[in-house]
């Protein structure tokens, strides 16, 4: 599932794609994961400009002249595609064509993601009980709202309400390089375990968004490039094991994440 590098490296795709291009026309796919009627989009969208784009966590916003925003989840499979030729994406789920006969979809094979309206994304973040995003947080903030939680650090970290953005593959990076196991409870976390996963939260999330935008795999030492059980930990001399969390496969070093 994309997680936050992935919607940022999309927020920059839709940057050139999306923004400042009057919308002539909008066509429509699977009806799944549109959370309005789609006389609604077109009554808002058609005929505007997208002027700016937001991200929060994994939701990617974009804002029209209607002063209306569009809201992205990608779901399971969600990408986005830009195009000048008349046909159109499979699995599309939503379209805008421009006034220069370039489109733009939102397109999502498994329909698991989502498509809203939104009046602003403060509101929308309200609404929905979103954390903040997980490379706004401040170590006081983190901290804070670590101080009150008891579950195991995955579940908590993972949790969108807490905080917005991470998933499955780069929770388990976290705690890889902050040397800390997956079932752990927060409580039970000393203060510097708390800041050793706060600076991994934007090492890492950085360093992810940095590698989509270059098309670079992830480094070797990473636990990313070796999320298969048994395969030898880059670190120690452990091995990596799999366990479920919260009905997720999660990756961990026997050796060095240590319950």
């Amino acid at each position: 599932m994309p997680e936050l590098p992935e919607i940022a490296h999309a927020k920059k795709f839709a940057d050139k794609a999306l923004l400042n291009k009057k919308v002539r026309k909008i066509s429509f796919g699977a009806a799944k994961p549109l959370q309005a009627a789609q006389k609604k989009f077109k009554e808002i969208f058609e005929d505007q400009t997208f002027t700016e784009t937001q991200q929060l966590g994994k939701y990617l916003f974009a804002k029209s002249d209607s002063n209306k925003w569009l809201v992205l989840h990608f779901g399971m499979s969600g990408k986005l595609d830009f195009s000048a030729q008349p046909k159109l994406p499979k699995h599309a789920i939503i379209t805008f064509h421009f006034k220069d006969d370039t489109h733009f979809s939102f397109v999502c094979p498994r329909k698991f993601g989502k498509v809203w309206i939104a009046d602003s994304v403060e509101k929308f973040q309200k609404e929905h009980e979103l954390g903040p995003d997980a490379l706004s947080i401040s170590k006081k903030e983190f901290l804070d709202l670590m101080e009150k939680q008891s579950a195991g650090v995955k579940s908590v970290l993972m949790d969108q309400h807490k905080i917005a953005g991470i998933g499955n593959v780069y929770t388990d990076e976290i705690l890889f390089q902050s040397h800390i196991h997956p079932k752990k409870k927060v409580s039970n976390l000393s203060k510097t375990e708390l800041n050793s996963i706060h600076r991994n939260i934007t090492k890492v999330l950085k360093k992810a968004t940095q590698l989509i935008d270059e098309g670079e795999k992830s480094p070797d030492n990473w636990l990313k490039s070796h999320r298969d059980e048994g395969d030898a930990c880059p670190n120690c001399k452990g091995k990596i094991k799999m366990i479920k969390i919260g009905g997720r496969s999660t990756y961990f070093c026997e050796g060095c994440q240590k319950l």
